[in-house]
């Protein structure tokens, strides 16, 4: 599956971002084809970073599918690291970097992943790019209900 980066400048902070990307438990209600989440742990490490344990289900076309990732929640360096535990992909890693810039914020997504489900991995290599921008157009628009 093709990686996808962006990179976009924001009229908010850094720590705005940040607060908005980490609280994984309100992504159903703003964010495309996720249609429940649960967090099953969060656990302070010795580094200052927080290791969240989350369950996501996706509900794409007639596919509902559960995954649980673990997310690298890093306040101080504005940063939250995916990678996927359990469910349909093959693998999943992704992460957000936040930087405060003159007039607003820097918000840098990356994504990498590949379905198990041909049929799938089919499906979404077709609207790749769009699925991708439609997810942080999401998140922009909830910071913007949030913030703005």
């Amino acid at each position: 599956m093709p990686t996808h980066t962006e990179k976009r400048v924001l009229p908010y902070t850094a720590d705005q971002m940040y607060a908005l990307v980490a609280d994984v438990a309100k992504y159903p209600e703003f964010l495309p084809w996720n249609s429940a989440a649960r967090i099953r742990s969060v656990t302070p490490q010795p580094d200052g970073t927080d290791v969240m344990e989350a369950d996501l289900v996706i509900s794409f076309k007639v596919f509902r599918e559960r995954f649980t990732s673990r997310v690298v929640l890093d306040e101080a360096a504005k940063r939250i690291d995916t990678e996927y535990l359990d469910g349909p992909f093959k693998y999943m890693k992704s992460y957000w970097q936040f930087r405060d810039t003159e007039g607003g914020v820097e918000v840098e997504f990356f994504t990498d992943f590949e379905f198990k489900n041909i049929v799938l991995q089919n499906l979404i290599g077709v609207v790749f790019n769009q699925a991708m921008q439609r997810i942080v157009g999401a998140f922009e628009a909830r910071a913007k209900t949030l913030y703005g």
